[in-house]
């Protein structure tokens, strides 16, 4: 069953919608809305609709917002994977002009990271740029990234003489870095399996490794709450 809101401010009800047509109906929707948020029964059902969607949509106008596959008195983490999903649609919701977001409803009950926390510590790195790359460390570690040997999977950095390697939060990519002293002097591609670079790039966005802060304060305010 699909519940649509209309100018006039009614609610029009569709059912029994194919699910191969479903992704076709919402992109016609989307047309007229620009922004549509669409609620699924579950991650699931989150999941297959985004990559339905992307069959009729530009995969920049689908924004999959995940659930975090894990219960509430879990003693692990959610998948790197999933949070770097979430962290990019959570990053990309302020700037959203065009597009659809699909969220589970499981995780609409959910509280979200503020909009202030992932602006400040969101960071624009920029072939050319000056930084020193024991500074930049201490960044990535303050913002939750883990020093790892090599780079395999989101929230993973690795250092080794003048090259940085990295693999930011809301990135398909992993990016190494080639400092020249203190100046960033190439960013490039760089497949995590077999460790080759490649493509060339200017600059890369990075996002903190959480949803949430985890310094001292937050975890202070945590307990206390």
């Amino acid at each position: 069953m699909i519940t649509l809101p209309t100018q006039s401010g009614d609610r029009r009800h569709l059912g029994n919608v194919p699910e191969h047509a479903l992704a076709l109906l919402l992109s016609q929707i989307r047309e007229q809305a620009q922004c549509l948020a669409v609620i699924t029964p579950d991650n699931q059902t989150a999941n297959q609709l985004a990559a339905s969607c992307q069959t009729w949509l530009p995969a920049e106008q689908v924004h999959l917002f995940p659930d975090w596959e894990t219960l509430p008195y879990d003693t692990f983490s959610p998948h790197q994977d999933i949070i770097s999903q979430r962290l990019a649609t959570l990053y990309q919701l302020s700037r959203l002009q065009k597009g659809i977001v699909i969220v589970p409803v499981s995780t609409l009950a959910q509280r979200l990271a503020p909009k202030k926390y992932l602006e400040a510590n969101s960071l624009l790195i920029e072939k050319g740029d000056r930084k020193d790359l024991h500074q930049l460390r201490q960044e990535l570690e303050a913002n939750g990234y883990r020093c790892v040997e090599q780079v395999m999977e989101h929230g993973e950095f690795s250092a080794r003489g003048a090259i940085l390697d990295l693999f930011p939060m809301g990135s398909k990519n992993p990016f190494r870095l080639d400092f020249f002293d203190d100046e960033i002097d190439e960013i490039r591609l760089f497949d995590p399996e077999n460790q080759r670079s490649s493509d060339k790039i200017d600059k890369i966005n990075l996002l903190p490794a959480h949803e949430f802060p985890t310094n001292k304060e937050a975890i202070s305010l945590f307990r206390s709450q």
